[in-house]
This record gives structure tokens, C-alpha cells and sequence, in this order.
């Protein structure tokens, strides 16, 4: 799972700048809105198929789209804005969309794609592509659950000051401070968005505000929030940023003491109006879990799929592909069940391997180290012999970290930050070791090969690093390939010679079924009107995943629809190109030269992917 800094698109982060599932943050000190685009004469186009006016083009529309967005601009590795917040409301929402809608008219008006040569004429129609799809997802912008546990204002504020806002001077501190006194405009934003959605009958299910709560309240506690005696993550993430400065003491010890203050003046009460929103909200709320129940909720989770697989597959072919596909991974289950000895049922297998204490670290802080060392060796081993199946690698370094406590109940078992574009900033691969019961040693590997290398971290460091493509193509992430090439890293490594271990081979295929059971689960909530139960119970039933770590990914797909079919889907569709390029090729199918076609490409909509796969089969034959 991929965790971004930017949500400008509702579901799911389709657009030049939309970015993935934390959210964007609302505006402190924001201009006003976005005007018209302005463009230079160099993006104005002599002919139709005037290739450097296309690229000067697409050039200066990311650039204006990149503008409105200070949070990414920070995630980008840039200092523009840097004491500001993003601006979330539905004015500023409005005007954004209005410029992409004149960008798409500019786009059509100047080129023809039949004029165009053929890197050209793709650069074309992804944009295009991406501006229809952020249309599209404008309108459904109330449908996007402005307050819920996953991925809500609550946690992606402080997760944005910890881990992207950098300090390397004063001005960075200062600018630091200036962002904590935006949090109160910051999540009023939010709570209007709330209460707008509300009013037009658009509510979370009462069991994802019942779980925000402790977490808003998390955010808010420990010194100078309490005299509990432990610092607040917030104080202790600037009092080490200012510390590391090499300015004079009393220069550190007031941006301190300013820090402090605003916490307590202006954070504090804007978590509790924050919290007192929720709570009202809860008690409108019902125990409905699928979009069914929101207004044209039908139509929002048919767009959902649509944009997250990339396909036109209806929630009903989404629902039964599942269905096969857990069907035939639950065979290969069996196989491995027998191969170490287990006498019994697949379902007391699943049990065995949620108890058994031999399969899991202590649930302590030596446990969790260990765990983190374990991954660490994991991403060393397999990294040490990328040279064998790939050909270009990420420049970017990634490190292993602990999902922080304040977000640790809600959050994924694991999920990936992208790095900045110049490497100064890692990417990031979480793991959430608030329960190591959860985090089973038989599925630890496949997990670190989706999150790290050669998943997440490989396809997207690379394809940020890639020089010879536009802009807002190094930075799109369509979740039918991002995931799909993370599904796909699960399944490489057992081809080349890892997972020896048979349990280890086992948890492969656990993390295989997960995928495929959420193409059912997803579908059966929000179309089938499943209840939370019955999800939770098909999970418990047909995984080896305990009953809590299953709760907390069903109340994922709650609140997030249609994400989660996106994994299986595009793990599908590669595998397919790739046997399809090694049938029509035989002795001339390279694998490292298809994996760097898939990398180099960029994240793009399958169909496209499909499309640059069958040109690069006709070139190697030629």
C-alpha cells in the first residue's frame, strides 16, 4: 500500500498532483484561488504536431498544478510555500478543477495525436487521460469521507511535519511554526467538509468515527498538551529538528518555547473542535457500511473500480474474479500444508499458524527489533542480487521504520512513502508493530518485497528519477500498476529462488489470497450490501490472517471503496503481458529487459501498459 501526500481527486489520487490515499490538507495563509492558466509563447503550438510545444506544455501545466499544492511541493523536495497548507475547500476545489477542464480544452485544441511521433503521442493521451479522470472524480468530492479513521486530517498533519517537513536552518523552523499555527484554519476546513458531506446524507459508518476519536485525542496529549511526564511526538519532533541547528542556544530555546506555545493556544483547541465534530457526527451515523446507502452510491463504487483497476470491470466481474482466484490459490495452500505434515483442514492449518508462538517476535520493544532487523536483511539479501533481473535501479535509499504510536491502531500492517525526487528524503517502508501477533514471521517476506524492493520502492523511486518523460508522468500513481507491480514483487522472489522455506512460501500465498479475497470483500460490501460481519467472517474463514488484523483491513475498504481491488487486477494483467511476451518470443524474451520496459514506462492505466508491451514484443523480433 502506498501512502502519498496529496488527495486533490477524490478516489484515490488520479490527477497530476493527486497522489494516493492521506488526504490533502487544507490552506493556512493561502492565496486566492487559482486563476486562468497563463502559458508562454513557447507551449503554443505551431502545428499540430509540434512536439516541443507539447512538451514546453506539459511542462508549465504541471508546474501550475504544482502551484496550488505547498504540501507537495514539500513532498517534491522544494521550499516554495513551505509555510503553508494545502487549500481543501470546495472553492478552491472548484477553481482547480477549472483549470484542468481548460488545460484539456488547450491540449485538444493545439495537437493532433495522429500528427504526433509515438513518445509524444503517449505523453498526450496519459494526460488527457489523467484530466478526464480528475473531471470525473470532481464530482463525487462530497462522497470522499472528509472525517475517518484511515486516513484522516488527524494523523497525516503530524505525519507530514515528522516526516517531509525537513529543518536545515532557521527559516525552515520558522516555517515549521508557521504550519503549526495554520492547523486550527486547517482542520475547520475539514470539519466544514464534514458537515457539508452530512448534510447531504453522506456519513462515515459509526464504527470509523468511533475509531478516529482516540486518535484525535492521541495527537493531543503528553507534554506541554498534559503533565503526563512524556513529551508530545510534535514537541519532540521539533525540539530534535531545532537541536540539530547549528544556531545560537537562545535562538533554539525561543523557537522552543514558540513551539510550545502554539500547541497549547491554537493545536490543542483545534483537536478538541476536531473531536466535537466527530462526535456529533458518530451520532448521526449508522452501522451501513457500503456506499450503497450514500446517495447515487452505485454509480460513485462503479466510477471507484473503474478508476482504481484502470478497467471497465463491474463490481460483479470484479466479485467473481475473486472468487476464482481464492478458490485456486487455497489448492496451492493445501499442497504446501501437506509438504510440512500438517494433518487436518486448511482452516485448522490457519489456526495453527495464528497461534503457534514459534511463527511470531515477543510483543515487546527486543521483538520488535528484531522484527525491523529481520526486514532489513530481507531487503539486503534480495537487493544484493537486483543486477540479475533488472537493469536500471533506484537511486533513492529506503529505510525500514515503525508506524509511529499515534497512528498505529488504525493504520495497515504496512505501507510505503515515496522518497523525494532528489533522494535527500528516503523512501519509506512502515511496518505497524503495535501487536506482533500480527506480524507473522511466515508472512514477514512477501510484505517486505511489496513495500521495499523490488516493490514500491523500486517502481517508484525509479519512475520519479526518469529523465527522458515529462513531469507529471514521473508522479502519477495509478493503483492498477503501482499495486499491481507490488502484488508482483511478492511473486518474482520465488521464481528466482527465494522463499525456501516453506512457510515462508505459505505466507506468499497468504498475502496472494488477501488480494484476492478483497476483490470479493470490496465488492460484497459496496455492492452486494454485505455487512462489516459478514466481510470480516468470509476473511476469518478463508485467510490465516487473525480476526483483528482482518477487522482493521475491512474497515480500510470501508472507508477507502474500490482501492482495494486494484492489487490483484493489475498483478494479473502484468503477469499476463509478460507470459504473452514470452510465448511470442521465446529465446528472445529478456526478462530484465521487459521488468526495465514495465519500470521505465511510468505508472500508467493497463490498457496503456498493455499498448507499450506489445510495441516492445514487434521491436524485439525485428
Amino acid at each position: 500500500m502506498v501512502i502519498s501526500p496529496s488527495r486533490r481527486a477524490m478516489l484515490g489520487g488520479v490527477a497530476t498532483l493527486a497522489l494516493g490515499l492521506t488526504g490533502a490538507l487544507p490552506a493556512f495563509a493561502q492565496a486566492a484561488g487559482p486563476g486562468p492558466l497563463t502559458l508562454s509563447p513557447a507551449a503554443t503550438p505551431k502545428d499540430k504536431g509540434d512536439v516541443a510545444a507539447l512538451n514546453a506544455f506539459l511542462e508549465e501545466v504541471y508546474e501550475a498544478a504544482l502551484s496550488l499544492s505547498p504540501e507537495t511541493q514539500t513532498y517534491r523536495g522544494r521550499k516554495t510555500n513551505y509555510d503553508r497548507w494545502d487549500d481543501d475547500s470546495d472553492a478552491f476545489a472548484d477553481l482547480a478543477v477549472d483549470r484542468t477542464r481548460q488545460a484539456l480544452k488547450l491540449l485538444r485544441q493545439g495537437w493532433d495525436p495522429a500528427k504526433l511521433p509515438p513518445a509524444a503521442r503517449l505523453n498526450y493521451r496519459l494526460y488527457e487521460n489523467e484530466c478526464e479522470m480528475e473531471i470525473a472524480a470532481h464530482r463525487w468530492r462530497a462522497w470522499n469521507y472528509p472525517l475517518n479513521h484511515l486516513w484522516g486530517r488527524h494523523t497525516g498533519i503530524p505525519s507530514f511535519l515528522v516526516n517531509a517537513h525537513q529543518v536545515a536552518d532557521i527559516g525552515d523552523a520558522r516555517a515549521y511554526l508557521a504550519r503549526l499555527e495554520g492547523i486550527p484554519r486547517l482542520i475547520q476546513q475539514t470539519i466544514d467538509r464534514g458537515y457539508d458531506s452530512a448534510a447531504k446524507g453522506i456519513i462515515p459508518p459509526k464504527f470509523s468515527l468511533t475509531r478516529m476519536r482516540p486518535d484525535i485525542r492521541s495527537i493531543i496529549s503528553g507534554v506541554p498538551f498534559d503533565d503526563s511526564g512524556d513529551d508530545n511526538m510534535l514537541f519532540i519532533d521539533f525540539k530534535a529538528k531545532v537541536d540539530a541547528l547549528s544556531i545560537p542556544q537562545a535562538e533554539k530555546d525561543k523557537l522552543v518555547a514558540d513551539c510550545r506555545r502554539i500547541l497549547v493556544e491554537k493545536v490543542k483547541p483545534a483537536y478538541q473542535a476536531l473531536d466535537v465534530a466527530a462526535g456529533k457526527l458518530e451520532e448521526q451515523a449508522t452501522q451501513e457500511d457500503g456506499v450503497w446507502k450514500l446517495p447515487d452510491g452505485d454509480a460513485y463504487y462503479r466510477l471507484a473500480v473503474k478508476l482504481q483497476t484502470t478497467t471497465d470491470m463491474t463490481p460483479d466481474q470484479i466479485h467473481a474474479l475473486g472468487l476464482k482466484h481464492v478458490g485456486l490459490l487455497q489448492a496451492e495452500m493445501r499442497g504446501i500444508m501437506e509438504k510440512v505434515g500438517f494433518k487436518g483442514s486448511l482452516q485448522e492449518f490457519f489456526q495453527h499458524l495464528r497461534t503457534d508462538p514459534k511463527f511470531y517476535f515477543s510483543n515487546d520493544e527486543a521483538g520488535r527489533a528484531l522484527y525491523l532487523t529481520h526486514c532489513e536483511k530481507v531487503l539486503a539479501d534480495f537487493t544484493a542480487r537486483l543486477d540479475e533481473w533488472f537493469i536500471t535501479k533506484p537511486k533513492a535509499p529506503l529505510v525500514v521504520k515503525a508506524v509511529e504510536p499515534y497512528r498505529e491502531k488504525t493504520s495497515p500492517p504496512a505501507f510505503y512513502n515515496q522518497p523525494s525526487p532528489d533522494g535527500k528524503r528516503p523512501g519509506i517502508f512502515y511496518a505497524n508493530l503495535s501487536n506482533m501477533q500480527e506480524m507473522a514471521k511466515w508472512q514477514s517476506d512477501a510484505i517486505i518485497y511489496h513495500e521495499g524492493i523490488p516493490g514500491h520502492h523500486m517502481q517508484i523511486a525509479i519512475s520519479q528519477e526518469l529523465g527522458d518523460v515529462p513531469s507529471f508522468r514521473r508522479f502519477s500513481l495509478y493503483g492498477a500498476y503501482v499495486e499491481g507491480w507490488g502484488l508482483y514483487s511478492e511473486m518474482l522472489p520465488k521464481e528466482v529462488g527465494f522463499y525456501q522455506d516453506p512457510y515462508a512460501d505459505f505466507g506468499r500465498l497468504t498475502t496472494q489470497i488477501w488480494r484476492a479475497v478483497r476483490l470479493v470483500v470490496d465488492s460484497g460490501i459496496h455492492a452486494k450490501k454485505w455487512t462489516r460481519q459478514q466481510a470480516i467472517d468470509y476473511f476469518v474463514s478463508n485467510t490465516p490472517l487473525n480476526r483483528d488484523q482482518v477487522e482493521r483491513e475491512v474497515n480500510r475498504y470501508i472507508v477507502s471503496p474500490g482501492q482495494a481491488t486494484s492489487y490483484y487486477v493489475g498483478m494479473l494483467r502484468i503477469m499476463e503481458l509478460r507470459e504473452q511476451a514470452k510465448r511470442e518470443l521465446g529465446q528472445k524474451f529478456d526478462l530484465r529487459q521487459f521488468h526495465d520496459l514495465v519500470l521505465r514506462t511510468g505508472a500508467v492505466p493497463l490498457e496503456i501498459l498493455a499498448e507499450q508491451v506489445k510495441d516492445w514484443i514487434k521491436t524485439q523480433k525485428a
